[in-house]
């Protein structure tokens, strides 16, 4: 079921919340092993044990599922975040450590993000409702960092640039061309943008 269709139907029930665990689930295995062409769809329904069909009314496509994927690894960071938020007294250096935060996790299973980072860059039309539903994610973890419940549109400009900065930074670090060290300066002087804007209120 799509993120589109998930907002506009009713919520799902536990059992069919179970079998989209299952499927998520085995398609992070699946990409974890052999990045974004291991995930063929015949695979990961016969790994979560649904049938082909099932699969397809969760999610039409692979790039659904792996977009899910990045949707479903944000919320737990988002989840972390709040336990646990950054420290420090400026809004930028928080959401450098919250975005390389994000770089460690991912860090952890190459393959995984490099399928989640290639289904959203091949995304189309299609799977919109799933990529604006990582990119609103993104940014609410971005605002939390920053102390901004309410934004304005200046600020909600800076974060965009910074979204835009990270997405292109995971891209080609996971191509191997920069290294995570020169990703942290990347991240840093977007971040960079947020002062003084954000904190002079």
């Amino acid at each position: 079921m799509t993120a589109e269709a998930r907002g506009t139907e009713p919520p799902l029930t536990e059992r069919q919340e179970a079998r989209r665990r299952r499927i998520l689930r085995a398609g992070a295995q699946l990409a974890g092993r052999g990045g974004f062409e291991a995930v063929q769809m015949r695979e990961v329904a016969e790994a979560a044990g649904v049938a082909l069909g099932t699969l397809y009314r969760y999610f039409p496509s692979k790039i659904h599922l792996l977009v899910a994927l990045m949707e479903d690894q944000l919320q737990d960071l988002h989840r972390a975040l709040r336990r646990h938020p950054p420290a420090g007294e400026h809004a930028a250096g928080r959401v450098a450590e919250t975005l390389m935060r994000a770089f460690r996790a991912l860090q952890r299973e190459p393959h995984l993000a490099d399928a989640m980072v290639r289904a959203l860059t091949f995304a189309d039309r299609g799977a919109s409702a799933e990529v604006d539903a990582v990119s609103r994610l993104t940014t609410a973890i971005v605002l939390d960092a920053m102390g901004l419940p309410e934004p304005t549109q200046e600020q909600l400009s800076v974060v965009r640039v910074i979204e835009h900065t990270w997405h292109s930074a995971l891209i080609t670090w996971l191509s191997g061309r920069e290294s995570i060290a020169q990703v942290r300066r990347d991240i840093e002087t977007v971040c960079g943008l947020i002062e003084p804007r954000a904190d002079t209120r």
